[in-house]
Order: structure tokens, then C-alpha cells, then sequence
């Protein structure tokens, strides 16, 4: 302080010194009052903490069963973390979306429709790729080393992306990002099922996927926020900033992290799994039912053809193609919602940037019907039927859309339109959106569920790729209104292979222990 005041003084020798005496010590004053209120509050935390980690520890001292045991601070760790790809992946969609009509107002305005699709599809390419290729290699050589490896991907190709001004640098840094979040979504599901207690186990696997709806909604606001007030529309690469913040975070949350201790159990590990399960979850804690399933699944785990045999074919149909429909669903709307607002007339009206803006906030609005849809799910998912509710969120999507299109064709008020947007998103992703991502953990042994995962969201990405790629063809052969009845048929279709083939796969419908 007495340095301070020094200072001050030689810089400012007209300043009053008991002026500048006194704004010094009162400035002393309130750092050690907030070092001091820091303290207090780190303390509270760590007492917290330590409570969380071991809730439910027996009083005699005698290990937990890490199937039975209550919910600790290592359980809610492991899902924020595991959840990180989730987000970041639902944040990606929504900037492609935003990022590709700013590349149409400023810098590549003769852009054709196919190339549109290329560059809306590349990240979904990537995701395909990375979800079956480190899937695969996932459950050969370890999960920890790719789970730390996918964010770094992704953190990579946002650089690239940053510093892109053309069209061909920004596909190879979505190619980049696209197979780190694809990498990130065969393991999160893994992890997250092993770590949990039984009753809690598909609730936390739906809460992972339902941080996409908040990637989705952040990232659209924080667009609409810099459109708003960003004079520089034209630099849109700069946007890819946020994913870099988003890849950071999920690198470095990813450090102190652990082996999957399914993989250890898988590799006669068993002394490392059990260091792994401490680690996570308490040195009180014991492996429960993993044990019993790893071995008995590692004698029959699948070569890469016969996960596409017998009833691994029938598990790969069920987890896949209902994915790759909801896929279609989620992507080709949502990556070109701000442009399909702008289509059927919604928005502020006016041009350019304006009527930009005014479509993705628009589309943010649209999109909590996202994060409520998941919530929606949840509320539900530990008590009904999984193949119902899938089949009933396809078809009461594609009655949403049929609301759109009817209220688009037949000129009525615009808040039907945006009511059948919201429909849309509430129901799919209530269903199919959140149930395709719980199935492969349920249907799938343990030596094969990072393959059995990699897999389905593969095909899941296929039609992904499918609906933003199609989209901008089939509006400029048909108009927004081909491009709503191909999207609604593709749901009703997603609805007939899951009502038909679950029955088949998952006996009596599975339900979740309560």
C-alpha cells in the first residue's frame, strides 16, 4: 500500500495526499475483506465437499456397494464432465447455423445450395467418423487416453476455424471439431453408466444428453447478443472463439480424471479397476454388479463384423436408425432454424444482419422448447416404457411439423407457426432425441459398448448429415414447405422401426429399476 501511495504521488503530484492515502487504505481494506469473505467461502465449500463425498458411508466403517449407494459429489463430477461434450456439440450445430447466413450476407454470397449443405455436414462427417473410429479404438486401448484426446481435437480445429477465411479451411476445422465431439459421444454414455448407482443410472445418462439442449440455447442467445452489437459481421470465423473456450474447459476438466474401470474389469485389470472406482467415488467403495457383467461379457465380446450379425445386426438397427431419424429431425431443422425462421416469414422482417438477428433470437426462444422437451423426458424416463416414449416423440413431432406446415400454407397467424416449431422440438427431444442415446447402454454387454455406442451414433450422424445436407436441396427444389414433409416423414418413419423391432430387442419393454 505504502509502494502504492508512492507511486501515485510521483505520477500525480498535483493529487491531494490525504486523498490518496485514504482511497489506498480503504482499497487495502477491501481486498483483505474480500480475501477474508474467500476464505470463509472455500472453507464452507471444502466442508461440503468433503460430506458430499462420502454421503452414505456406513458408520462402522465397512465398504459401499458403488451399485446401492446414494448420489456423492464423484457422481455429480463425472457427469458435469462427461456432459461437457454434449454441450459443446449442441453449441457447435447452433453457430453453423448462425455462421452460414453471415457467409451468404458478406463474404460468399454465390455460395450454392450444395456447397451450403457440405459445409453444414462437414462437423457431422466428423462426428460420425469419430464416434465409430474412437469408439472402436475406445474399447481396444482405453478410454482415458481419448477422452482427453477428443476435446483437444476439437480445440484444434476451432483454431483452425478462427483463423479460416475461406470456405475450405473452415470444412477442415469443422472436420477437426466434428471427430473430437463425435470421440467425446461413445465414451460419455460409458462412463457415466459404470460410475452410477443402479437406480440413478439412464436418469444420468439422459441428463448428459439433455446439456446439448443448453449448448443450444446458450450459444444462440450469445449470437444473437454479438449480431446485435458486434459492428464486424463480416469476420463471422471469429465466433469460433466460443468453441475454443467451450474445448478448453472440457480439456482441462478432463486431466484428473480416471481409466474407465468397465475397460480395466475388461482387460483382467481388477486391482486397477478397483483403484479406478476409488478414485471416482470413495475409498469406502467397492465394484458392484460391473464385476459379475464384465466377465461375463468378455468372453463374448464381437468382432467388428459380428456387431453386425445376429442379434447385435437387430440391436444395431434398433439403436441406429431411429437415431439417424431423430438425427435428420434435430439437425436439418436445427442447424438451419434461423434460416427456415427467416423462410416462412417469421422474425422482425428487414434485411441482412437485421432480420438475422431477429431470426436467431427467434431461434433461442424456439430452442428452450429444447431443454424443456429434455426435461420433459427425464421427468418420465426412469417410469415408462422407452420404446413408447421414443415412438410417441416421433409422432407428435411430426404433428408439429404438420401445425407449421399447415399454418405456412394456409397463411395463419405466425404464432402458429412458431407454436409448431416448438411443438417439433418439445416432443423430439422428450422422445427420440434423448431415448436414442440411453438405448445402446441397455441393450449392449459391456465389452461391446463402446463399439455397440460408436456405432449407433454413427448411424445417428449418417442421418444427421442426411437432413443438413438435404435441407437446402430439397428447399430449393420444393420451398421450405418439401423440406417440412420430407423432415416429418423421415420422423414417421423413425416411429414404424421403433414400434415394430423394440418389442423384439429389449423383452417386455424395458424399465428401469425404480
Amino acid at each position: 500500500t505504502l509502494v502504492i501511495i508512492m507511486l501515485v504521488s510521483q505520477m500525480s503530484p498535483k493529487s491531494d495526499p490525504i486523498v490518496n492515502c485514504s482511497l489506498r487504505f480503504f482499497e487495502s481494506a477491501v481486498g483483505v475483506g474480500v480475501g477474508l469473505g474467500l476464505r470463509w467461502t472455500i472453507e464452507r465449500w471444502r466442508e461440503l465437499r468433503q460430506r458430499l463425498l462420502h454421503l452414505g458411508a456406513s458408520s462402522d466403517g465397512a465398504a459401499v456397494d458403488m451399485d446401492t449407494m446414494p448420489l456423492r459429489w464423484g457422481h455429480i463430477k463425472v457427469v458435469m464432465v462427461a456432459s461437457l461434450g454434449q454441450l459443446t456439440g449442441g453449441a457447435l450445430s447452433t453457430l453453423v447455423g448462425v455462421v452460414l447466413p453471415l457467409m451468404l450476407l458478406f463474404t460468399h454470397r454465390d455460395l450454392s445450395s450444395a456447397m451450403q449443405g457440405v459445409v453444414a455436414a462437414t462437423s457431422l462427417v466428423g462426428i460420425m467418423v469419430g464416434s465409430i473410429v474412437i469408439g472402436t479404438l475406445s474399447d481396444r486401448h482405453g478410454y482415458l487416453r481419448y477422452f482427453r484426446l477428443s476435446p483437444a481435437m476439437i480445440l484444434l480445429g476451432s483454431v483452425v476455424a478462427l483463423f479460416s477465411s475461406g470456405v475450405h479451411s473452415l470444412i477442415v476445422g469443422l472436420l477437426l471439431m466434428g471427430l473430437g465431439v463425435g470421440g467425446g459421444y461413445s465414451l460419455d454414455a460409458d462412463y457415466i453408466s459404470e460410475i452410477m448407482p443402479r437406480r440413478w443410472r439412464l436418469f444420468m445418462v439422459g441428463v448428459a444428453k439433455a446439456s446439448s439442449a443448453i449448448g443450444n440455447v446458450v450459444m444462440a442467445f450469445v449470437c444473437f447478443y454479438i449480431l446485435k452489437h458486434w459492428e464486424a459481421n463480416d469476420h463471422w470465423s471469429g465466433l469460433f472463439l466460443l468453441i475454443s473456450l467451450l474445448a478448453t474447459v472440457m480439456l482441462l476438466s478432463s486431466i484428473r480424471f480416471a481409466e474407465s474401470p468397465g475397460f480395466l474389469l475388461a482387460h483382467s485389470e481388477r486391482e486397477q479397476a478397483e483403484r479406478s472406482v476409488r478414485y471416482f467415488l470413495g475409498s469406502d467403495v467397492t465394484i458392484g454388479e460391473l464385476g459379475s457383467e464384465v466377465v461375463a461379457s468378455r468372453r463374448g465380446r464381437s468382432s467388428w463384423r459380428g456387431m453386425l450379425r445376429g442379434e447385435n445386426l437387430r440391436r444395431a438397427i434398433l439403436c441406429g436408425v431411429p437415431w439417424a431419424c431423430e438425427g435428420f429431425g434435430v439437425y436439418g431443422v436445427g442447424v438451419f432454424l434461423p434460416i427456415l425462421v427467416m423462410a416462412v416469414g417469421l422474425g422482425d422482417g428487414g434485411k441482412g444482419v437485421v432480420h438475422l438477428a431477429s431470426s436467431v433470437e427467434l431461434t433461442g426462444y424456439i430452442n428452450l422448447f429444447v431443454t424443456l422437451g429434455f426435461m420433459a423426458g427425464l421427468a418420465v424416463v426412469r417410469r415408462s416404457s422407452h420404446i413408447r416414449q421414443q415412438t410417441l416423440g416421433f409422432l407428435l413431432s411430426a404433428a408439429g411439423l404438420g401445425v407449421l406446415l399447415a399454418a405456412h400454407i394456409l397463411h395463419w397467424d405466425k404464432w402458429v407457426m412458431v407454436a409448431g416449431f416448438m411443438l417439433f422440438e418439445l416432443f423430439l427431444n422428450a422422445g427420440p432425441h434423448l431415448v436414442s442415446f440411453i438405448l445402446p447402454s441397455q441393450v449392449y454387454p459391456v465389452a461391446d459398448r463402446g463399439a455397440g455406442a460408436g456405432l449407433a451414433a454413427a448411424m445417428g450422424k449418417a442421418g444427421a448429415v442426411a437432413g443438413v445436407a438435404g435441407v437446402p436441396l430439397l428447399m430449393k427444389w420444393g420451398g421450405v414447405d418439401l423440406a417440412l414433409m420430407v423432415t416429418a416423414a423421415v420422423q414417421i418413419a423413425g416411429a414404424a422401426v421403433t414400434a415394430v423391432l423394440g418389442r423384439k430387442v429389449i423383452n417386455n419393454e424395458w424399465r428401469h429399476d425404480r
